[in-house]
């Protein structure tokens, strides 16, 4: 059974830390630009949507539901998004990594991938996953690829699954990693975010 505590894991680049009710501003900073929410069920760049959002983030958190990460840029301290292990299965032994999103000036940075490689590493390594999952609109083919890069396989699609922002019918397709495919995924994760790096050297966990 997964044992699914409040953790914070710190890479090169970020640092994830547990979401609490004071970070609602800093997080609010981050999410201004509307381009960030278009394939998102609402924006997030409004106050009363982002308490309200960051309230039943904590809810799910308590019931054992979700676990809900800010993500932190080290160099400069700044909250730079969310993410969250969500749909824990504990029992099962799974999870999803998802309701990820980002400010727009840390797009097309190692952010977003250096998250992925924490939540995966300590979900498999630490945790002892079996099964990761993770989920996107089907139309946005830049996180489809995103995802496909790491070497998720696609499992399927949900059709008609949620309505998203501007009230648009979103089927969802689903990808998954396993325990199996997760060392060698590691290793090009590793290589990509890092580079050669030489016999015991630490790396982030």
């Amino acid at each position: 059974m997964l044992d699914i505590q409040p953790v914070t894991l710190e890479g090169r680049w970020v640092r994830l830390e547990s979401m609490q009710r004071e970070h609602l501003e800093a997080l609010l900073k981050a999410a201004g630009d509307d381009a960030i929410w278009r394939w998102f069920p609402q924006p997030l760049n409004q106050e009363g949507h982002m308490r309200k959002w960051l309230d039943q983030a904590l809810v799910n958190a308590a019931r054992g539901e979700d676990l809900p990460f800010v993500v932190v840029e080290r160099s400069t301290g700044a909250i730079a998004g969310s993410t969250r292990y969500l749909d824990i299965h504990a029992e099962h032994h799974g999870l999803e990594i998802g309701n990820t999103w980002l400010g727009t000036r840390w797009w097309r940075t190692a952010i977003n991938s250096e998250c992925k490689y924490l939540l995966l590493s300590h979900a498999f390594d630490t945790l002892g996953a079996i099964r990761v999952c993770l989920k996107t609109d089907a139309l946005n083919e830049r996180s489809r690829r995103a995802i496909e890069r790491l070497g998720a396989r696609q499992e399927g699609l949900l059709r008609k699954h949620m309505i998203v922002f501007g009230g648009r019918v979103r089927d969802s397709v689903y990808y998954s990693i396993t325990d199996e495919e997760w060392p060698s995924i590691r290793v090009r994760m590793i290589a990509g975010l890092y580079g050669p790096l030489s016999a015991g050297t630490p790396l982030p966990q």
